[in-house]
């Protein structure tokens, strides 16, 4: 489960940005690292993190993908913004 989170979000890493690569390395204390080939050499573009802190980096980095948003999407949207809180 920990390797597959991590490793599915490098995954999306790279695919958001072809030019580049990003890999994934784990310390000897259990803490994951991204890392970014260049030039054929590996550089850390982060420090050690935990799980969920390293996912939350590594989805926020790069371009985002845009959701797209159908017409029932934004219909229900504009019905949650109405509805009065009790």
């Amino acid at each position: 489960m920990r390797a597959t989170r991590a490793s599915a979000a490098v995954a999306r890493l790279n695919e958001r940005c072809p030019g580049q690569q990003f890999t994934l390395a784990v310390t000897g204390d259990g803490q994951l690292k991204l890392r970014e080939r260049i030039a054929g050499a590996e550089q850390d573009a982060s420090a050690a993190l935990a799980l969920d802190d390293f996912v939350r980096f590594v989805n926020a980095m790069g371009p985002q993908v845009v959701r797209r948003l159908t017409k029932n999407d934004a219909a229900f949207a504009l019905q949650l913004a109405r509805k009065p809180r009790p």
